[in-house]
């Protein structure tokens, strides 16, 4: 069976390296266009690409980070790296940008002043669409590669445990989309002679960053602080547990990620009464076993053996979590 999350983290860091170049060379690009032209929409366009270029460097530091593994201090691994660092993308280097634009644009609306040059900065708008269409179709290329079957793109981003995908997916599609609306202001100042939709146009790039910022922050709150396993991969815990010879009955399972490849998994069950000590210890192992055969990425696995009655009348038999 394909290991989906380590195609996701291949997949991920090549989405990222993608949209690392992309940017980093937009952003060269439309600071010199700026410099030409005083637009301020492409110089918060600027400022989006320069923001990008960062994220992208601190999701592939997050990645290295995670990768040290576990140590005394740290007993369960640094899979969160990756969670900080997206959730720092967010709430820093998105927020200001949006801030930043925001800021530009109302005082360009209140203080109007022409573009100068539009040629040049219409031509390297065209250039950058082309790019960042590029590493957009890197990240849909690579997430598709993850994405359940029937899956929405919405849900993709909201399900996924891998952060570097949807991160850049948002980065790229929110890059798009703002290019687009520098795009229409500069031309719309061209031929309305009026500079004030300039400040129009970001303005409304500070609003995208900013809608960006939220909804990533949003999502990666969620992952630090500890999402349980998805659905079909508790489906895929129960039936590995509840399949195993020797086993009676699954009392309760709660998960939980530690990163986006690493599951902790913990099952109170009960076990055939007529074991012995021995045949118990080889009942768990073989549980074991067979839960990290179901799903690779869980990494830490605790099974505690025990009644159903006696769980049931201490309050500690249920279901298991919902994600």
């Amino acid at each position: 069976m394909r290991d989906c999350r380590l195609v996701a983290a291949s997949g991920g860091t090549k989405a990222v390296l993608a949209a690392l170049f992309a940017n980093a060379g937009i952003a060269i690009a439309k600071f010199i266009g700026f410099l030409i032209t005083s637009s301020s929409s492409m110089l918060a366009e600027s400022i989006h690409s320069v923001a990008d270029t960062s994220n992208q460097a601190l999701l592939l530091w997050g990645g290295r980070a995670a990768r040290q593994g576990a140590d005394e201090r740290f007993q369960f691994g640094r899979g969160r790296e990756r969670y900080f660092w997206s959730f720092i993308v967010a709430m820093v280097l998105f927020l200001l940008g949006s801030l930043f634009a925001l800021y530009e644009g109302i005082e360009k609306i209140r203080h109007p002043h022409e573009v100068d040059s539009p040629v040049v900065a219409i031509v390297i708008l065209a250039v950058a669409i082309v790019l960042e269409s590029w590493s957009f179709r890197t990240a849909v290329v690579e997430s598709d590669k993850v994405r359940r079957p029937g899956q929405s793109w919405w849900g993709f981003v909201r399900q996924s445990r891998s952060p570097e995908l949807p991160v850049v997916l948002l980065e790229d599609l929110g890059a798009l989309i703002g290019l687009f609306l520098a795009l229409g202001a500069v031309t719309l100042t061209q031929v309305t002679g009026d500079a004030t939709w300039d400040g129009v146009g970001t303005l409304c790039i500070g609003v995208l960053l900013g809608v960006i910022a939220v909804t990533l922050a949003y999502e990666m709150k969620q992952s630090l602080i500890g999402e349980a396993a998805v659905r079909e991969d508790e489906d895929r815990l129960v039936a590995a547990i509840e399949e195993t010879p020797g086993v009676r009955r699954l009392i309760h399972l709660r998960s939980q990620h530690l990163g986006p490849d690493e599951l902790l998994v913990a099952a109170k069950i009960e076990f055939a009464p007529d074991l012995s000590i021995t045949a118990l210890a080889d009942v768990v192992n073989a549980t074991e076993q067979r839960v990290r055969a179901a799903v690779p990425v869980a990494t830490m696995i605790y099974l505690e053996p025990d009644f159903y009655e006696l769980a049931q009348s201490s309050g500690e038999a249920g279901s298991t979590a919902s994600p």
